[in-house]
């Protein structure tokens, strides 16, 4: 599985280059030490507004079908995010987005999301996450494809989902990112999820966190997804 990418940020413009410039292929399990645990000794104080948390193991994705669910445009969804930096709701998009939502709840209904982390932060850009093999390689094992709208901006607060600089506008798995910065100028190609529309702290207690290398990466201490609910009404 190759890594997903957004591009970076460059001064007050992006560029269409991705996590350092690679797309090569990285193991998505490995016995190895992470960033993080080697930046984070035993003890350590955690980042301010977040518990001091273990980084979780890869999880095995296992085989799944293409979710087949739509979301009702007269019906409103909510994903709650529990992290260790703090709660935060994101209000899907079921009128512009009800396939990336569909397959989104469906994952989230399964516990996919649960005990996975924020993998990638990126300073006034966005925080990653959804990705069980927790090091941006790994998904679901199937993709969806859903024309973004061609006016959307990503702007804070937007939730949109992670894709490969090669793979078809629209593209998502189950890696999906929080919009930090004000206005990232990003090109409609990244598939619409919704927004958040309670606990931008939390979003902003994660964008806050160190990374290796500074700025834009792995977290120096995990942040952790401890589960995604789903309510509609």
């Amino acid at each position: 599985m190759r890594r997903l990418l957004l591009p970076l940020a460059l001064t007050a413009s992006f560029a269409a280059a991705g996590c350092g410039g690679s797309e090569e292929e990285t193991p998505a399990t490995g016995g190895g030490t992470t960033a993080a645990e080697e930046a984070t000794p035993e003890g350590a104080e955690p980042q301010a507004g977040c518990e001091q948390v273990k980084a979780p193991a890869a999880k095995d994705a296992g085989k799944r079908n293409k979710p087949t669910l739509r979301l009702d445009a007269g019906k409103t969804y909510v994903a709650k995010v529990e992290t260790s930096c703090g709660d935060f709701e994101i209000t899907l998009d079921a009128k512009r987005a009800p396939r990336t939502g569909g397959s989104f709840v469906t994952l989230a209904k399964d516990g996919f999301f649960d005990g996975t982390t924020f993998h990638r932060i990126s300073r006034g850009f966005v925080i990653q996450g959804g990705d069980p093999a927790g090091d941006g390689t790994g998904g679901p094992g199937f993709s969806v494809k859903e024309a973004p709208p061609e006016d959307l901006r990503y702007m804070r607060g937007v939730v949109a989902m992670a894709k490969t600089g090669t793979e078809p506008a629209g593209t998502s798995g189950s890696q999906f990112f929080v919009v930090t910065g004000e206005d990232t100028g990003l090109p409609p190609d990244y598939a619409l999820l919704g927004e958040v529309t309670e606990g931008l702290e939390a979003v902003d207690n994660i964008a806050s966190v160190e990374t290796v290398p500074p700025d834009d990466g792995e977290p120096t201490a995990p942040v952790l997804i401890e589960k995604i609910t789903i309510s509609e009404s």
